[in-house]
């Protein structure tokens, strides 16, 4: 009976904490946004356009 106890104490201890690593990594995690210039599914079109609207 106690040994069942441990042993469930020890997974969910373990479950936690690789949790915890996990989500501090993911924030952690650098995101990073290319340019419009840089982003090949931009047509030169479209970016004109959005160019002379702002004007």
């Amino acid at each position: 009976m106690y040994t069942i106890f441990v042993v469930s104490i020890i997974i969910i201890i373990v479950v936690l904490l690789l949790a915890v690593i996990t989500t501090s990594k993911a924030y952690s995690f650098k995101h990073t946004v290319d340019p419009l210039d840089d982003n090949p599914y931009l047509n030169d079109k479209d970016h004109t356009n959005e160019e002379e609207e702002k004007q």
